[in-house]
């Protein structure tokens, strides 16, 4: 094996960051700060300021917005958002997304499915580069987002995109009980890259991804992922992995 020289090697440092609150959410933060001045200061409830002031900082972390670093690669599906993968299964494709110019075509495929608790970052991104070709919101109830009937019952938002090559993943926002908005960013004929921020669910929800058709996921059940950082499956890659719990 050659050696290397030191010339070889490049040496490159990562300082830990504060994530920043995003634009979103800033207004929620000033409005609980003014409410815990207001107990503090108006109404002289001490206690009641610092239960507020404590929602506060829970607010800006539920809407800090980490700079995460994407990897590339021929054919990488990233992981949309934060959270814990509580379903593996293969399902019919959303039927929103079947058929027509740039659709899915109608045959099952692996959906995993990411549960965003409220302690999770909630800000969702793209899984892979490319052209948005749907983005279809449907109005529902708001069910526990763990459950498996939240995909077809609960208010959710599909969004399908297209890489260069034709490969599509479809990925769907689903609110839950606490949930009450999705906020999206993008648009139909809109381009993105991989990782690129799309938007967000207001307060716990869940993110369903369909793979491509002959891939299968290489993360497993009870697996953290991070969005845009967590490599979900390698598109047209079918393989069983294992893990062990511990």
């Amino acid at each position: 094996m050659p050696s290397l020289d030191k010339s070889d090697l490049v040496t490159t440092t990562v300082r830990y960051r504060m994530p920043s609150v995003h634009p979103e959410g800033r207004k929620f933060v000033v409005i609980a700060a003014a409410i815990a001045l207001l107990f503090w200061w108006i109404i002289d409830w001490d206690f009641v300021g610092w239960i507020v002031a404590g929602l506060t900082l829970w607010t800006a972390a539920f809407f800090r917005d980490p700079i995460r670093t994407t990897p590339t690669g021929e054919g990488l599906i990233v992981a949309p958002a934060d959270g814990l993968v509580t379903m593996i299964t293969t399902v019919p494709p959303p039927r929103e997304l079947v058929g027509g110019e740039g659709g899915m075509a109608d045959e099952p495929v692996i959906r995993v499915s990411i549960f965003m608790s409220v302690f999770d970052v909630h800000i969702n991104r793209t899984p892979i580069a490319g052209t948005v070709r749907r983005v279809v919101y449907i109005a529902g109830k708001f069910l526990n987002a763990d459950l498996d009937k939240a995909s077809e019952d609960n208010e959710r938002q599909h969004i399908l995109v297209e890489a260069e090559d034709g490969t599509r993943v479809a990925f769907t926002q689903i609110a839950g009980l606490v949930a009450r908005r999705i906020v999206p960013w993008i648009k139909t004929g809109d381009r993105v890259v991989a990782g690129q921020r799309v938007g967000l669910i207001r307060f716990g929800s869940r993110v369903d991804v369909y793979l491509p058709v002959g891939t299968s996921s290489q993360v497993l059940l009870g697996q953290r992922t991070v969005a845009g950082e967590t490599i979900l499956a390698r598109a047209g890659v079918s393989e069983l992995i294992e893990g062990v719990a511990q």
